[in-house]
């Protein structure tokens, strides 16, 4: 039998989550080219890239600009992406641990944190998660509505989105 990491017997690696974290750490596998790796990259999503493709607003290209970077990983010989694949639905955990012989967790965090004013549960008060997903047309998101009828809005923070 062949050792693992080598070209007759690569390195199976399953990698949870498609955003930053996860394109990241499937490039360090593949970059190593002694390891012979070969990587899917596993996200619940039909598309790839996490909050670089649904949180984080049109108008800020150049951050959104490192999908290029994910691109030329995508591209790389033993990438592969599986799209639409739920952890604990799909598949279970146990499952991808007898099937690869690593397993990674990058799935993120997609959740807005609360601030914990006054008022931030009122109607018409929406997370930056929300608001930014939404107009993104993000799945999780898309089917929200929000009132845009008012003359003037109150932006709390300055986050990147």
């Amino acid at each position: 039998m062949a050792e693992v990491g080598t070209p007759d017997r690569p390195l199976r690696v399953a990698i949870v989550g498609a955003g930053p974290s996860g394109f990241y750490a499937a490039h360090a596998m593949l970059s190593h080219t002694d390891c012979g790796a070969w990587v899917d990259l596993i996200d619940r999503l039909p598309t790839p890239f996490g909050l670089v493709r649904g949180g984080v607003a049109p108008d800020h290209q150049k951050i959104k600009s490192v999908v290029k970077a994910y691109d030329k990983i995508a591209a790389c010989q033993g990438f592969h992406y599986v799209g639409n694949v739920r952890l604990g639905e799909d598949v279970a955990l146990d499952q991808l641990l007898a099937a690869y012989d690593m397993v990674m967790l990058a799935v993120g965090c997609e959740s807005a944190r609360p601030m914990g004013i006054p008022g931030e549960e009122l109607l018409g008060s929406h997370s930056a998660t929300e608001f930014v997903g939404w107009y993104n047309g993000h799945p999780d998101h898309r089917d929200r509505h929000f009132d845009l009828s008012a003359k003037a809005a109150v932006v709390v923070g300055v986050g990147n989105v």
